[in-house]
Protein backbone atom coordinates (compact mmCIF):
# COMPACT_ATOMS: atom_id res chain seq x y z
CA UNK A 1 0.00 0.00 0.00
CA UNK A 2 2.71 2.32 -0.04
CA UNK A 3 3.68 5.59 1.69
CA UNK A 4 -0.21 6.42 1.87
CA UNK A 5 -1.15 3.04 4.18
CA UNK A 6 -3.57 3.64 6.83
CA UNK A 7 -2.35 4.57 10.56
CA UNK A 8 -4.41 3.03 13.04
CA UNK A 9 -4.55 4.24 16.60
CA UNK A 10 -5.35 1.67 19.52
CA UNK A 11 -6.39 2.89 22.75
CA UNK A 12 -7.04 0.03 25.49
CA UNK A 13 -8.63 1.11 28.60
CA UNK A 14 -6.05 0.23 31.50
CA UNK A 15 -5.65 -3.52 32.45
CA UNK A 16 -3.45 -6.67 31.25
CA UNK A 17 -6.12 -8.09 29.32
CA UNK A 18 -7.09 -5.58 27.22
CA UNK A 19 -3.48 -4.08 26.48
CA UNK A 20 -3.35 -8.22 25.27
CA UNK A 21 -5.97 -8.56 22.78
CA UNK A 22 -5.76 -5.07 21.45
CA UNK A 23 -2.19 -5.66 20.84
CA UNK A 24 -2.79 -9.03 18.99
CA UNK A 25 -5.33 -7.18 17.11
CA UNK A 26 -2.42 -4.69 16.43
CA UNK A 27 -0.17 -6.93 15.63
CA UNK A 28 -3.30 -8.89 12.65
CA UNK A 29 -3.20 -5.24 11.07
CA UNK A 30 0.31 -4.73 11.28
CA UNK A 31 1.30 -8.14 9.35
CA UNK A 32 -1.89 -8.87 7.09
CA UNK A 33 -2.30 -5.61 6.28
CA UNK A 34 1.19 -3.75 6.29
CA UNK A 35 -1.22 -0.86 8.45
CA UNK A 36 1.05 0.89 10.70
CA UNK A 37 -0.54 1.38 14.48
CA UNK A 38 -0.08 3.27 17.46
CA UNK A 39 -1.22 2.40 21.13
CA UNK A 40 -2.28 4.75 23.09
CA UNK A 41 -2.46 3.94 26.57
CA UNK A 42 -4.18 5.59 29.83
CA UNK A 43 -2.93 4.71 33.36
CA UNK A 44 -3.56 5.57 36.66
CA UNK A 45 -0.50 4.31 38.07
CA UNK A 46 2.98 2.68 37.44
CA UNK A 47 3.05 0.19 34.20
CA UNK A 48 3.27 -3.50 35.68
CA UNK A 49 6.12 -5.31 34.59
CA UNK A 50 4.29 -7.69 32.46
CA UNK A 51 2.36 -4.96 30.65
CA UNK A 52 6.25 -3.19 29.60
CA UNK A 53 7.62 -6.39 28.39
CA UNK A 54 4.21 -7.08 26.14
CA UNK A 55 4.83 -3.54 24.73
CA UNK A 56 8.37 -4.68 24.20
CA UNK A 57 7.55 -7.43 22.48
CA UNK A 58 5.50 -5.74 19.87
CA UNK A 59 6.66 -5.71 16.21
CA UNK A 60 7.88 -3.00 14.14
CA UNK A 61 4.81 -1.40 12.68
CA UNK A 62 3.12 -0.97 16.28
CA UNK A 63 4.49 2.01 18.71
CA UNK A 64 3.45 3.14 21.78
CA UNK A 65 2.58 6.27 23.97
CA UNK A 66 2.45 5.87 27.36
CA UNK A 67 -0.23 8.51 28.99
CA UNK A 68 0.38 10.46 32.25
CA UNK A 69 -1.22 8.82 34.89
CA UNK A 70 -4.65 9.74 36.10
CA UNK A 71 -4.82 10.40 39.74
CA UNK A 72 -8.38 8.67 41.25
CA UNK A 73 -7.60 10.26 44.70
CA UNK A 74 -11.01 11.61 44.98
CA UNK A 75 -12.87 8.04 44.52
CA UNK A 76 -13.73 6.28 47.88
CA UNK A 77 -12.19 2.89 48.24
CA UNK A 78 -14.78 0.74 47.39
CA UNK A 79 -15.36 2.33 43.78
CA UNK A 80 -15.26 -0.56 41.19
CA UNK A 81 -12.35 -1.51 38.82
CA UNK A 82 -15.01 -0.52 35.96
CA UNK A 83 -15.25 2.80 37.41
CA UNK A 84 -11.60 3.59 37.96
CA UNK A 85 -11.08 2.55 34.56
CA UNK A 86 -14.09 4.48 32.66
CA UNK A 87 -12.55 7.69 34.86
CA UNK A 88 -9.36 6.82 33.77
CA UNK A 89 -10.14 7.10 30.26
CA UNK A 90 -12.87 10.08 30.64
CA UNK A 91 -10.07 11.86 32.68
CA UNK A 92 -6.91 11.14 29.92
CA UNK A 93 -9.31 13.08 26.94
CA UNK A 94 -7.25 16.03 27.07
CA UNK A 95 -3.85 14.16 26.37
CA UNK A 96 -5.69 11.35 24.19
CA UNK A 97 -7.02 14.80 21.90
CA UNK A 98 -3.19 15.99 21.66
CA UNK A 99 -2.19 12.27 20.77
CA UNK A 100 -4.52 12.38 18.10
CA UNK A 101 -3.67 15.80 16.99
CA UNK A 102 -0.03 15.24 16.06
CA UNK A 103 -0.54 11.41 14.59
CA UNK A 104 -2.50 13.30 12.30
CA UNK A 105 0.01 15.75 11.42
CA UNK A 106 2.60 12.83 10.84
CA UNK A 107 0.55 9.90 9.82
CA UNK A 108 -2.55 9.11 7.39
CA UNK A 109 -4.67 8.62 10.25
CA UNK A 110 -7.82 6.21 9.54
CA UNK A 111 -9.23 5.28 12.70
CA UNK A 112 -9.09 5.02 16.60
CA UNK A 113 -9.91 1.82 18.05
CA UNK A 114 -11.14 1.50 21.38
CA UNK A 115 -12.48 -1.50 23.88
CA UNK A 116 -15.65 -1.77 25.71
CA UNK A 117 -14.65 1.37 28.06
CA UNK A 118 -13.35 3.62 25.28
CA UNK A 119 -16.63 4.93 23.91
CA UNK A 120 -16.05 8.89 25.95
CA UNK A 121 -13.37 9.19 22.91
CA UNK A 122 -15.40 9.28 20.10
CA UNK A 123 -15.81 12.99 19.80
CA UNK A 124 -12.47 13.83 19.90
CA UNK A 125 -11.71 10.88 17.16
CA UNK A 126 -14.11 12.92 15.29
CA UNK A 127 -12.86 15.95 15.77
CA UNK A 128 -9.77 14.99 13.33
CA UNK A 129 -12.42 13.32 10.81
CA UNK A 130 -11.08 10.24 12.25
CA UNK A 131 -13.54 7.20 12.71
CA UNK A 132 -14.14 5.59 16.11
CA UNK A 133 -14.47 1.71 16.27
CA UNK A 134 -15.00 -0.64 18.90
CA UNK A 135 -13.20 -3.74 19.11
CA UNK A 136 -15.30 -5.82 21.69
CA UNK A 137 -12.85 -8.29 23.68
CA UNK A 138 -15.86 -10.67 24.22
CA UNK A 139 -18.96 -12.68 22.54
CA UNK A 140 -21.55 -10.95 20.15
CA UNK A 141 -23.71 -12.69 22.80
CA UNK A 142 -22.47 -10.75 25.69
CA UNK A 143 -23.00 -7.58 23.09
CA UNK A 144 -26.11 -8.27 22.19
CA UNK A 145 -26.62 -7.40 26.22
CA UNK A 146 -24.99 -4.54 26.42
CA UNK A 147 -26.84 -3.37 23.10
CA UNK A 148 -30.39 -3.88 25.21
CA UNK A 149 -29.08 -2.81 28.27
CA UNK A 150 -30.95 0.52 28.12
CA UNK A 151 -34.36 -1.62 27.81
CA UNK A 152 -33.15 -3.63 30.20
CA UNK A 153 -33.17 -0.99 32.47
CA UNK A 154 -36.26 0.82 31.13
CA UNK A 155 -38.24 -1.87 31.70
CA UNK A 156 -36.96 -4.10 34.74
CA UNK A 157 -37.80 -2.54 38.25
CA UNK A 158 -36.13 -4.83 40.09
CA UNK A 159 -32.57 -6.25 40.69
CA UNK A 160 -31.51 -8.63 37.31
CA UNK A 161 -31.60 -11.76 39.21
CA UNK A 162 -34.47 -11.30 41.28
CA UNK A 163 -36.08 -11.59 37.90
CA UNK A 164 -38.82 -14.37 37.19
CA UNK A 165 -38.98 -14.67 33.90
CA UNK A 166 -35.74 -15.27 30.85
CA UNK A 167 -34.22 -12.88 29.38
CA UNK A 168 -35.19 -12.89 25.65
CA UNK A 169 -32.91 -10.94 23.36
CA UNK A 170 -33.11 -11.13 19.42
CA UNK A 171 -30.47 -13.87 18.52
CA UNK A 172 -29.77 -15.38 21.79
CA UNK A 173 -30.21 -18.26 23.62
CA UNK A 174 -32.88 -17.12 26.55
CA UNK A 175 -31.09 -17.15 30.04
CA UNK A 176 -31.84 -16.07 33.66
CA UNK A 177 -31.13 -12.85 34.85
CA UNK A 178 -28.53 -13.81 37.08
CA UNK A 179 -26.58 -14.88 34.27
CA UNK A 180 -25.73 -11.37 33.16
CA UNK A 181 -22.52 -9.90 33.12
CA UNK A 182 -21.63 -9.51 37.01
CA UNK A 183 -21.11 -6.04 36.94
CA UNK A 184 -24.93 -4.79 35.93
CA UNK A 185 -25.94 -7.05 38.91
CA UNK A 186 -26.08 -4.19 41.31
CA UNK A 187 -28.16 -1.30 39.75
CA UNK A 188 -27.32 1.09 42.34
CA UNK A 189 -23.63 0.83 41.83
CA UNK A 190 -21.64 3.34 39.84
CA UNK A 191 -20.10 0.41 37.87
CA UNK A 192 -24.15 -0.28 36.58
CA UNK A 193 -24.40 3.41 35.60
CA UNK A 194 -20.81 3.43 33.61
CA UNK A 195 -21.93 0.10 31.63
CA UNK A 196 -25.23 1.93 30.91
CA UNK A 197 -23.19 5.11 30.14
CA UNK A 198 -20.89 2.73 27.34
CA UNK A 199 -23.64 0.71 26.09
CA UNK A 200 -25.72 4.46 24.83
CA UNK A 201 -23.26 5.29 23.27
CA UNK A 202 -22.17 1.99 20.96
CA UNK A 203 -24.55 3.60 18.56
CA UNK A 204 -21.80 6.23 18.06
CA UNK A 205 -19.34 3.97 16.66
CA UNK A 206 -18.96 3.66 12.75
CA UNK A 207 -18.49 -0.11 13.63
CA UNK A 208 -17.58 -2.95 15.75
CA UNK A 209 -14.80 -5.78 15.34
CA UNK A 210 -15.55 -8.61 17.79
CA UNK A 211 -13.22 -11.20 18.85
CA UNK A 212 -15.72 -13.72 17.67
CA UNK A 213 -16.80 -15.88 14.71
CA UNK A 214 -19.69 -16.75 12.61
CA UNK A 215 -19.59 -20.46 13.08
CA UNK A 216 -19.24 -19.79 16.98
CA UNK A 217 -22.47 -17.47 17.34
CA UNK A 218 -24.43 -17.37 14.37
CA UNK A 219 -27.54 -16.20 16.06
CA UNK A 220 -26.24 -13.62 17.92
CA UNK A 221 -24.10 -11.99 14.86
CA UNK A 222 -26.94 -12.62 12.69
CA UNK A 223 -29.21 -10.42 14.78
CA UNK A 224 -26.52 -7.51 15.56
CA UNK A 225 -26.11 -7.37 12.03
CA UNK A 226 -30.02 -5.86 11.66
CA UNK A 227 -30.43 -2.11 10.14
CA UNK A 228 -30.04 -0.06 13.16
CA UNK A 229 -26.96 -0.66 14.90
CA UNK A 230 -23.08 -0.05 13.74
CA UNK A 231 -21.65 -2.14 10.79
CA UNK A 232 -20.30 -5.51 12.81
CA UNK A 233 -17.36 -7.17 12.23
CA UNK A 234 -16.66 -10.71 13.81
CA UNK A 235 -12.67 -11.05 13.05
CA UNK A 236 -11.46 -13.41 15.76
CA UNK A 237 -10.67 -15.97 17.42
CA UNK A 238 -7.81 -13.40 17.92
CA UNK A 239 -5.53 -14.83 21.03
CA UNK A 240 -2.31 -14.37 21.95
CA UNK A 241 -0.05 -17.35 21.35
CA UNK A 242 1.95 -18.45 24.84
CA UNK A 243 5.70 -17.74 25.37
CA UNK A 244 8.38 -18.38 28.10
CA UNK A 245 7.54 -21.31 30.01
CA UNK A 246 9.48 -21.94 33.06
CA UNK A 247 10.19 -25.26 35.33
CA UNK A 248 6.53 -25.73 36.59
CA UNK A 249 5.85 -25.33 33.16
CA UNK A 250 8.30 -27.32 31.66
CA UNK A 251 7.46 -30.19 34.80
CA UNK A 252 3.57 -30.44 34.42
CA UNK A 253 3.80 -31.24 30.71
CA UNK A 254 6.33 -34.19 31.59
CA UNK A 255 3.69 -34.83 33.83
CA UNK A 256 1.16 -35.00 31.14
CA UNK A 257 3.62 -37.40 29.24
CA UNK A 258 3.29 -40.14 31.49
CA UNK A 259 -0.64 -39.88 31.94
CA UNK A 260 -3.25 -42.28 29.43
CA UNK A 261 -4.97 -40.22 26.68
CA UNK A 262 -7.79 -38.15 27.71
CA UNK A 263 -7.85 -38.59 31.32
CA UNK A 264 -6.96 -35.53 32.52
CA UNK A 265 -8.97 -32.77 34.16
CA UNK A 266 -7.09 -28.86 33.49
CA UNK A 267 -8.08 -26.99 36.15
CA UNK A 268 -7.30 -23.17 36.20
CA UNK A 269 -9.53 -20.16 37.02
CA UNK A 270 -6.94 -18.01 35.13
CA UNK A 271 -4.65 -15.15 36.16
CA UNK A 272 -7.27 -13.30 38.11
CA UNK A 273 -9.58 -15.82 39.59
CA UNK A 274 -9.63 -16.95 43.36
CA UNK A 275 -11.91 -18.80 45.02
CA UNK A 276 -12.22 -19.12 49.35
CA UNK A 277 -10.72 -21.05 51.45
CA UNK A 278 -14.12 -23.00 52.06
CA UNK A 279 -14.54 -23.59 48.53
CA UNK A 280 -10.63 -24.61 47.83
CA UNK A 281 -11.51 -27.30 50.33
CA UNK A 282 -14.79 -28.52 48.97
CA UNK A 283 -12.66 -28.26 45.05
CA UNK A 284 -9.94 -30.39 46.69
CA UNK A 285 -12.29 -32.90 48.27
CA UNK A 286 -14.26 -32.79 45.45
CA UNK A 287 -11.49 -33.88 42.93
CA UNK A 288 -10.39 -36.50 45.30
CA UNK A 289 -13.96 -38.16 45.55
CA UNK A 290 -14.01 -38.19 41.56
CA UNK A 291 -11.47 -40.80 41.29
CA UNK A 292 -10.50 -38.64 38.03
CA UNK A 293 -6.39 -37.65 37.00
CA UNK A 294 -6.15 -33.82 37.60
CA UNK A 295 -3.70 -31.16 36.84
CA UNK A 296 -4.81 -28.08 39.14
CA UNK A 297 -3.44 -24.20 39.13
CA UNK A 298 -4.44 -24.16 42.83
CA UNK A 299 -4.02 -20.74 44.07
CA UNK A 300 -4.17 -19.45 48.21
CA UNK A 301 -7.48 -17.74 48.97
CA UNK A 302 -6.66 -14.26 49.63
CA UNK A 303 -10.60 -13.02 48.96
CA UNK A 304 -12.20 -14.17 52.46
CA UNK A 305 -12.18 -13.50 55.57
CA UNK A 306 -11.26 -17.27 56.43
CA UNK A 307 -8.43 -17.14 54.03
CA UNK A 308 -6.16 -14.52 55.53
CA UNK A 309 -5.56 -17.69 58.45
CA UNK A 310 -2.80 -18.34 55.78
CA UNK A 311 0.44 -15.80 56.26
CA UNK A 312 2.75 -15.04 53.89
CA UNK A 313 5.32 -17.03 56.21
CA UNK A 314 3.70 -19.94 56.06
CA UNK A 315 2.80 -19.79 52.34
CA UNK A 316 6.63 -19.40 51.74
CA UNK A 317 7.26 -22.87 53.87
CA UNK A 318 4.85 -24.83 52.33
CA UNK A 319 2.75 -22.87 49.01
CA UNK A 320 0.63 -25.70 48.87
CA UNK A 321 -0.44 -25.13 52.98
CA UNK A 322 -4.07 -24.07 52.19
CA UNK A 323 -5.46 -26.98 50.79
CA UNK A 324 -6.83 -30.02 52.51
CA UNK A 325 -4.42 -31.50 55.14
CA UNK A 326 -3.33 -34.93 53.19
CA UNK A 327 -4.54 -34.09 50.16
CA UNK A 328 -1.47 -34.02 48.01
CA UNK A 329 0.00 -37.09 49.87
CA UNK A 330 -3.31 -39.12 49.19
CA UNK A 331 -3.31 -37.70 45.18
CA UNK A 332 -0.16 -38.26 44.21
CA UNK A 333 -0.94 -41.14 42.04
CA UNK A 334 -3.01 -39.10 39.76
CA UNK A 335 -2.91 -35.32 40.79
CA UNK A 336 -0.23 -32.87 39.62
CA UNK A 337 -0.63 -29.48 41.93
CA UNK A 338 1.29 -26.11 41.10
CA UNK A 339 0.94 -23.03 42.05
CA UNK A 340 2.64 -20.39 40.11
CA UNK A 341 1.56 -21.08 36.01
CA UNK A 342 1.28 -23.50 33.68
CA UNK A 343 1.79 -23.18 29.77
CA UNK A 344 -2.36 -23.53 28.99
CA UNK A 345 -2.21 -24.05 24.98
CA UNK A 346 0.07 -26.61 25.85
CA UNK A 347 -2.02 -28.11 28.08
CA UNK A 348 -4.74 -28.09 26.44
CA UNK A 349 -3.44 -29.39 23.34
CA UNK A 350 -1.72 -32.06 25.11
CA UNK A 351 -3.23 -35.63 24.56
CA UNK A 352 -3.28 -36.34 27.46
CA UNK A 353 -5.89 -33.67 28.65
CA UNK A 354 -9.55 -34.92 28.69
CA UNK A 355 -11.35 -31.76 30.38
CA UNK A 356 -11.19 -28.44 31.52
CA UNK A 357 -12.14 -26.65 34.76
CA UNK A 358 -12.46 -22.87 33.74
CA UNK A 359 -13.40 -19.35 34.75
CA UNK A 360 -14.55 -18.85 31.14
CA UNK A 361 -12.71 -16.44 30.61
CA UNK A 362 -13.18 -15.23 26.58
CA UNK A 363 -9.24 -16.14 26.18
CA UNK A 364 -9.25 -19.62 27.61
CA UNK A 365 -12.51 -20.56 26.15
CA UNK A 366 -11.10 -19.41 22.17
CA UNK A 367 -7.42 -21.15 23.43
CA UNK A 368 -9.10 -24.34 23.86
CA UNK A 369 -11.15 -24.54 21.39
CA UNK A 370 -8.65 -22.93 18.36
CA UNK A 371 -5.58 -25.75 20.66
CA UNK A 372 -7.10 -28.33 22.12
CA UNK A 373 -8.52 -31.36 21.00
CA UNK A 374 -11.90 -32.05 21.52
CA UNK A 375 -11.62 -30.93 25.38
CA UNK A 376 -14.95 -30.33 26.82
CA UNK A 377 -15.27 -27.26 29.48
CA UNK A 378 -16.47 -27.23 33.32
CA UNK A 379 -17.85 -23.91 33.42
CA UNK A 380 -17.12 -22.12 37.04
CA UNK A 381 -17.46 -18.58 36.04
CA UNK A 382 -16.30 -16.01 39.06
CA UNK A 383 -16.80 -12.30 37.62
CA UNK A 384 -17.15 -9.57 34.45
CA UNK A 385 -19.29 -11.38 31.70
CA UNK A 386 -17.87 -14.80 32.49
CA UNK A 387 -21.29 -16.17 33.49
CA UNK A 388 -23.04 -15.19 30.00
CA UNK A 389 -19.90 -17.21 28.54
CA UNK A 390 -21.13 -20.26 30.43
CA UNK A 391 -24.19 -20.07 29.33
CA UNK A 392 -22.55 -19.58 25.65
CA UNK A 393 -20.69 -22.91 26.43
CA UNK A 394 -23.02 -25.17 28.05
CA UNK A 395 -26.84 -24.12 26.86
CA UNK A 396 -25.56 -22.95 23.26
CA UNK A 397 -22.77 -24.79 22.00
CA UNK A 398 -23.53 -27.50 24.52
CA UNK A 399 -20.16 -28.50 24.88
CA UNK A 400 -19.74 -27.95 28.71
CA UNK A 401 -21.34 -28.72 32.01
CA UNK A 402 -21.45 -26.41 34.97
CA UNK A 403 -21.86 -27.41 38.14
CA UNK A 404 -24.76 -26.74 40.54
CA UNK A 405 -23.89 -23.91 43.92
CA UNK A 406 -25.52 -25.30 46.96
CA UNK A 407 -27.80 -22.36 49.25
CA UNK A 408 -24.55 -20.42 50.39
CA UNK A 409 -23.08 -20.26 47.19
CA UNK A 410 -20.95 -23.16 47.58
CA UNK A 411 -20.37 -25.87 45.29
CA UNK A 412 -19.78 -29.14 47.16
CA UNK A 413 -17.54 -32.07 46.86
CA UNK A 414 -20.09 -33.97 45.73
CA UNK A 415 -21.18 -32.34 42.70
CA UNK A 416 -17.49 -31.23 41.82
CA UNK A 417 -17.40 -34.71 41.72
CA UNK A 418 -19.98 -35.47 39.34
CA UNK A 419 -19.27 -33.17 37.13
CA UNK A 420 -15.37 -33.92 36.81
CA UNK A 421 -16.64 -37.67 36.19
CA UNK A 422 -18.85 -36.39 33.35
CA UNK A 423 -16.46 -34.92 31.04
CA UNK A 424 -13.89 -37.07 31.42
CA UNK A 425 -15.69 -40.81 31.57
CA UNK A 426 -19.34 -39.93 31.60
CA UNK A 427 -22.13 -41.13 29.19
CA UNK A 428 -21.94 -37.45 27.38
CA UNK A 429 -18.10 -37.35 27.33
CA UNK A 430 -17.64 -38.39 23.30
CA UNK A 431 -20.55 -36.35 21.94
CA UNK A 432 -18.86 -33.46 24.01
CA UNK A 433 -15.43 -33.92 22.19
CA UNK A 434 -16.98 -34.70 19.11
CA UNK A 435 -18.78 -30.68 19.37
CA UNK A 436 -15.18 -29.33 20.20
CA UNK A 437 -13.15 -30.77 17.83
CA UNK A 438 -15.89 -29.67 14.60
CA UNK A 439 -15.91 -26.18 16.56
CA UNK A 440 -12.42 -26.22 16.17
CA UNK A 441 -12.27 -26.82 12.35
CA UNK A 442 -15.18 -23.67 12.52
CA UNK A 443 -12.28 -21.56 14.10
CA UNK A 444 -9.53 -22.94 11.89
CA UNK A 445 -11.07 -22.51 8.57
CA UNK A 446 -12.65 -19.04 9.22
CA UNK A 447 -9.32 -17.78 10.07
CA UNK A 448 -8.07 -18.80 6.71
CA UNK A 449 -7.43 -17.34 4.05
CA UNK A 450 -10.48 -17.19 2.41
CA UNK A 451 -12.52 -17.94 5.46
CA UNK A 452 -15.53 -15.66 7.18
CA UNK A 453 -12.86 -13.62 9.83
CA UNK A 454 -10.32 -13.07 7.76
CA UNK A 455 -12.64 -11.48 4.80
CA UNK A 456 -14.55 -9.37 7.69
CA UNK A 457 -11.26 -8.01 9.02
CA UNK A 458 -10.44 -7.16 5.17
CA UNK A 459 -13.79 -5.39 4.76
CA UNK A 460 -13.24 -2.90 7.52
CA UNK A 461 -10.19 -2.74 6.41
CA UNK A 462 -11.14 -1.32 2.97
CA UNK A 463 -12.82 1.04 4.86
CA UNK A 464 -10.04 2.64 6.08
CA UNK A 465 -7.86 2.40 3.12
CA UNK A 466 -10.79 4.72 1.66
CA UNK A 467 -11.18 7.10 4.35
Amino acid sequence: MGEAAPHIAVLPSPGMSHLISLGEFAKRLVQKLSYSVTIILPTYGPLSGAQKSFLDSLPAGISHLILPAISLDDLPPSAGLETRISLTVSRSLPVIRDALKSLTATTNLAALVVDVFGTDTFDVAREFNVSPYVYFLSTAMSLSVLFHLQTLDETVSCEFREMKEPVQIPGVIPFHGRDLLYPVQDRKNDTYKWFLHHAKRYHLAEGIMINTCRDLEPGPIKALQQPGKPPIYPIGPIIQVESGGGADGSKCLQWLDKQPSRSVLFVSFGSGGTLSHEQITELALGLELSGQRFLWVAKAPDKSADGAYFTAESLQSDPLAFLPKGFVERTKDRGFVITTWAPQIQVLGHGSTGGFLTHCGWNSILENILHGHGVPFIAWPLFAEQNMNAVLVTDDLKVAVRPKAGEKGLVGREEIAKVATAVIAGDEAGAYRQRMKELKGFAVKTLGEDGDSTKALYEVANKWKNH
